[in-house]
């Protein structure tokens, strides 16, 4: 296999391999979306990450919702407003993008 000749991003910024990202790279990622990594970001993006090496796709919205009740015991509305809050611009647009997932086909970019 030759890295080199393979193109690492689609032309939205997403990644193409899920299996390239790696934390240096969220930075960057993240720094394109104009955040910064706190803990309470990677919380997330090792949840997702999580998800999509036992599962092979992008966790949606509510399995990471769902996480955050369980592991960190926000009620659901709240988790659901902390992940908002932490990704203004949609879970698709930052979240998604951020944690190294390929933008799913199925979600709207609105």
């Amino acid at each position: 296999m030759q890295a080199t000749n393979r193109q690492m991003r689609d032309i939205e910024g997403y990644i193409v391999d899920p299996a390239d990202w790696n934390p240096d790279l969220a930075v960057k990622l993240a720094e394109e979306e104009a955040l910064e990594l706190t803990d309470e970001y990677w919380q997330i993006l090792n949840f997702m990450r999580e998800y999509w090496l036992d599962n092979k796709i992008a966790p949606d919205v509510r399995h990471v919702t769902e996480h955050l009740v369980k592991v960190y015991g926000y009620d659901k509305k709240a988790a659901k407003k902390h992940l908002f809050s932490l990704f203004p611009y949609g879970y698709v647009k930052q979240a998604c993008k951020v944690a190294g997932m390929q933008r799913p086909r199925a979600w709207s970019t609105g």
